[in-house]
């Protein structure tokens, strides 16, 4: 009886533990969900962003990513899809050795990626972790680490991510990421005007980073400090949306 009674109270024990963790998959769906990202489907995205203009486009599962400005070589057009990557100059399509396209792509990709957070974060090959509930600015947050699977994870998977999840708005207000591009580093970024176009949130950040030495998943207490610099803003203009289908 002793040691059923034990085993018992194991079992209680880590089911107890189970349940006062909340998990990091429903939250991320509530950010997604609050953040229109499921109204994407079926829509087209233009914005500028610095001396560029971008355009994404989703249906069903396909995407049409693409990249416009003028260089000294005339109009280039960079378009990334499901299928692949290519660039055009002037309307011919050029060849470009592999670790070009890579650059490009990869360069494109980012802009979208941020521009339409937290669109794809619950995709088959992200994970997300939970770490727990912290304060910053007097707001409580979930916070919530986010690495991807070499498989359907992009150039970058390799890359780590951290999610500050406002527990009341649900929004994304706080990222932070390591990357190990050209030469690695790490960002801590804060978003500021918040507006809503056809259901969609979008937002623009100051672009941070440490001075010293820090752990990412320690980053929001160096904020908190007031120990992160301002590198630059990420300021998404002109955006509109627009359906087509």
């Amino acid at each position: 009886m002793k040691n059923l009674s034990l085993f018992i109270l194991i079992a209680l024990g880590f089911l107890m533990l189970n349940c006062s963790s909340p998990s990091a998959e429903n939250i991320m769906n509530e950010a997604i969900v609050q953040a229109g990202s499921e109204n994407l489907n079926g829509k087209e995205v233009e914005f500028k962003f610095r001396d560029k203009e971008y355009g994404a486009k989703f249906s069903n599962g396909k995407f049409e990513y693409v990249r416009l400005f003028q260089d000294t070589a005339g109009l280039v057009r960079d378009v990334l899809t499901n299928d692949g990557f290519k660039r055009e100059i002037n309307g011919k399509t050029v060849n470009l050795p592999d670790t070009m396209s890579h650059k490009y792509s990869n360069s494109v990709n980012s802009v979208i990626y941020f521009a339409l957070l937290p669109y794809s974060l619950n995709d088959a090959a992200v994970n997300n972790n939970y770490l727990g509930e912290v304060t910053i600015k007097d707001e409580q947050y979930h916070k919530i680490k986010v690495t991807f699977d070499q498989a359907g994870g992009g150039e970058d998977f390799e890359d780590v991510f951290i999610y500050w999840i406002n527990k009341d708005t649900k929004n994304i207000d706080y990222l932070a990421y390591e990357y190990n591009t050209n030469g690695g580093g790490m960002r801590f970024r804060e978003a500021y005007n918040e507006r809503t176009i056809s259901d969609i949130r979008f937002v623009d950040y100051n672009n941070l980073q440490p001075t010293e030495e820090v752990e990412l998943e320690k980053i929001d207490e160096v904020y908190s400090n007031g120990k992160l610099e301002k590198l630059s803003e990420i300021n998404l203009e002109s955006i509109t949306v627009n359906s087509i289908e």
